[in-house]
């Protein structure tokens, strides 16, 4: 099974979400950031730390780090239920291709309607194709 859907249905199992996972050359560290709507605690991650360690020993995954933590302030938005999840919220988007001279855009997340992303950004509605986002995240506010 792939490593990723091994480590979704753990995370979920646990009443978590899998927000993303990165591996270094060769996976000798893997970094996993998990969410909940409560929020993610230093408990959470050490539970969460605790299973996968002891999953991926049954599963024969070889690394030599397991790090995990909340995905931060700045969360990324990868899925199409982040972006309808995090409606209103402000959130800084990378197209892969550039509209009218421009790739990067900030404002509002609107939701999402067949595959299409709605963004209030200066006054003004966009609309991208979700597949375009080469890169989202939520703008942290403190």
């Amino acid at each position: 099974m792939e490593l990723a859907k091994i480590i979704e249905q753990a995370v979920g199992g646990l009443g978590y979400e899998l927000v993303d996972f990165e591996t270094s050359p060769r996976a000798r560290l893997l970094r996993v950031f998990i969410d909940c709507p409560k929020g993610v605690t230093v408990d959470d991650c050490a539970a969460v730390s605790n299973h996968l360690t002891r999953l991926f020993a049954v599963e024969n995954i070889d690394y030599d780090r397991l790090e995990v933590s909340s995905p931060g302030l700045d969360r990324p938005l990868k899925k199409e239920a982040d972006f309808v999840r995090f409606a209103g919220q402000e959130a800084q988007l990378r197209l892969r291709l550039a509209v009218n001279g421009q790739r990067n855009f900030t404002g509002v997340l609107a939701g999402v309607e067949e595959g299409r992303l709605k963004l209030a950004c200066n006054g003004m509605m966009h609309e991208f194709e979700l597949d375009q986002v080469d890169k989202a995240r939520l703008v942290p506010k403190y």
